[in-house]
């Protein structure tokens, strides 16, 4: 392959203004949108010599024929042709979007006569208001029947409100209480359309103007002995507080704000969106990401940005993200647009932001782990998985059995091996093992015993087992001495020619050997100077970061157990310390590192634990 890419074009001929530019294939179709604070500059980047580029980013631009660009006067114009060019051409090798669900909202339909609050999935109502998303229809539904005791506006159907108005006669949820516009006949439409002001403010966020309005309202009819009408006054009362007390609050009651939590690895991210209204999570939306290119945190949130607020009709006052895009400023130029006023981009560093930014991370992490599980967890996707690695990897068959191994150690000490096995494209818990490793150079020396005591156990005789049956005695392979066709090891090239090197010693070159690589996603054969890249959505892909992951999370779990074993053995020494007190003393620091570093005032503090065995566990785990 040529280092060059033939389309380049002169520098000279690019300019140095903002713009957006595409990649182009042969056939004209769009590869790739991006904008450029200065095109120059960041077409350059694609230009670079090929071996220097990401690997997703070569396979890009070794894809396209040509690049074409287009200068625009401001940023701010540069970003709003690339978004309308993404929602135009679909660039495959842009982020690709995935909602997890059709998510119902709430919707008032502003642009009717006597608006109505519906339960939609439609969010093309020409003039409708929305509220949420929810994650489920029943609880759009608890919430408007809520909602109608406190705001009664209309519900029914247009064909209900058009008979009623026709024939003087109410709509029939009017006549069950259930609908409250000029259909029920107890209001008129001006008086209904005042009523869905205050319905649309409350749910926007007005929360304490309402409360302390209908709480005035109920103790004025209450001091004038209007009995009936207080009661409804507190009727209504009660309906708010219970809506409120569906969603806490997670931030200042004046808070209006969106916050992105975002969860990701080299192929794919997840996002969790969190509408906060009036310092109340008001609806939350969940979509994954898949990447094409390289690209950074700081992108990503751009990317998500455009695609949450190019056609919404609801922009916040402050929007919360895990990281500030480059082009933040232009951004907010963007937003005030839509929104008629200032909007501002912050990152959640501090207090209550942070606490909420944690939760919605720790959400999208979960969201992206059942995302790439669910990818491998059905039979097509498995059988897939399979045969795109015996073709990726050159095999004879199809590895039907894989075994992943993962080093893993506490700064050069604690080292240990984990070893999972996967048959049939799942994963087989019985027969995971670990491995402690006493002495080692380096994690391809660990990987190397580790290996070697494995393939041990392929060439041990057959055991004579006893069971009931004519003979008397069968015999039985160990359940190790069944060998795997595919070994993969977690790391790159040194890793995969340490493991080679096992099987070579071992005598057992039969067995097919990779490494994955998780900076870029690699897959290194031995022997090999260059990685296979799958594609993306592969599913051969998704099984072995599904492996990997695996070997790793029961890597780091027996590496912990054996910490708590070894602090546990430590503090058994220390005289009158019994197994009881050694539970209390470590649940009450929370960490080994934390026992270490107390004093044996703070180790006082811990109840059953007097002077004298209080400075005892500190001067011995001061000597150990």
């Amino acid at each position: 392959m040529a280092d060059v890419l033939p389309y380049k074009p002169r520098t000279g001929e690019i300019p140095t203004d903002p713009g957006v530019y595409r990649f182009r294939d042969a056939d004209g179709r769009v590869l790739y949108v991006g904008k450029a604070k200065n095109l120059r500059q960041r077409l350059s980047n694609y230009f670079a010599p090929l071996r220097t580029l990401h690997e997703r980013t070569r396979r890009m631009v070794t894809t396209a024929s040509s690049v074409e660009w287009t200068v625009v006067p401001t940023d701010v114009d540069s970003l709003q042709l690339e978004y309308m060019w993404i929602k135009e051409f679909d660039p495959p090798f842009n982020v690709r979007y995935k909602d997890d669900k059709s998510y119902p909202f709430m919707a008032v339909t502003l642009a009717d006569e006597a608006p109505r609050v519906i339960v939609t999935r439609n969010r093309k109502i020409p003039g409708a208001r929305y509220f949420g998303p929810f994650p489920k229809v029943w609880a759009v539904h608890e919430t408007i029947d809520l909602m109608i005791k406190a705001f009664p506006i209309r519900t029914c159907s247009d064909a209900s409100y058009k008979r009623a108005m026709q024939t003087g006669r109410p709509c029939f949820p009017g006549q069950i209480g259930k609908c409250g516009g000029p259909c029920s006949m107890t209001v008129t439409i001006e008086e209904h359309r005042a009523m869905v002001d205050d319905f649309v403010a409350f749910m926007a966020g007005g929360d304490e103007r309402f409360t302390r309005e209908l709480t005035k309202r109920m103790l004025a009819a209450s001091a004038a002995m209007d009995y009936e009408a207080a009661a409804k006054y507190r009727d209504k009362l009660g309906a708010i507080e219970a809506v409120l007390g569906k969603s806490a609050l997670v931030l200042q009651p004046d808070e209006d704000a969106d916050l992105f939590g975002i969860a990701e690895d080299e192929l794919a991210a997840a996002v969790q969106h969190f509408v906060i209204r009036g310092g109340r999570v008001r609806g939350v939306r969940a979509m994954t990401i898949e990447k094409e290119i390289d690209i950074t945190t700081a992108e990503l949130v751009d990317q998500v940005l455009q695609r949450a607020y190019g056609d919404a009709q609801d922009v916040p006052r402050r929007i919360l993200v895990p990281t500030l895009p480059d082009d933040a400023a232009e951004l907010e130029v963007w937003l005030r647009e839509r929104r008629g006023k200032k909007t501002e981009i912050a990152v959640a560093q501090r207090g209550q932001r942070a606490d909420l930014m944690r939760t919605a991370t720790l959400n999208a992490q979960q969201a992206l782990i059942r995302y790439k599980t669910r990818r491998t967890s059905d039979y097509v996707a498995r059988t897939q998985a399979l045969t795109d690695l015996q073709s990726a990897l050159g095999m004879s068959e199809a590895p039907l059995r894989i075994e992943c191994f993962d080093i893993s150690h506490l700064g050069g000490t604690n080292v240990v091996a984990s070893m999972v096995v996967f048959e049939d494209g799942l994963p087989r818990k019985d027969q995971y093992r670990s491995f402690g490793i006493p002495e080692t150079t380096d994690d391809t020396d660990s990987m190397y015993q580790v290996l070697r005591r494995r393939l041990a156990y392929l060439d041990r005789p057959e055991e004579p087992v006893e069971e009931p049956g004519e003979e008397g005695v069968v015999r039985r392979k160990p359940r190790f001495a069944y060998p795997p066709q595919l070994l993969l090891v977690d790391g790159g090239q040194p890793q995969v020619e340490a493991a080679a090197r096992a099987l070579r010693d071992a005598g057992h070159t039969e067995i097919a050997v990779c490494g994955i690589a998780k900076r870029l996603e690699e897959v290194w054969l031995p022997g090999d100077d260059f990685p296979v890249i799958l594609p993306r959505t592969s599913e051969a892909l998704y099984l072995l970061q599904w492996l990997r992951d695996e070997a790793h999370r029961f890597a780091i779990t027996h590496q912990r157990k054996k910490r708590r074993g070894d602090i546990t053995t430590v503090l058994a020494e220390v005289p009158g310390l019994g197994a009881s007190r050694i539970k209390v003393l470590l649940k009450h620091f929370g960490s080994v590192t934390a026992l270490r570093a107390a004093q044996p005032d703070e180790i006082l503090e811990v109840q059953g634990i007097g002077p004298v065995l209080a400075q005892n566990i500190h001067t011995h785990l001061s000597t150990r």
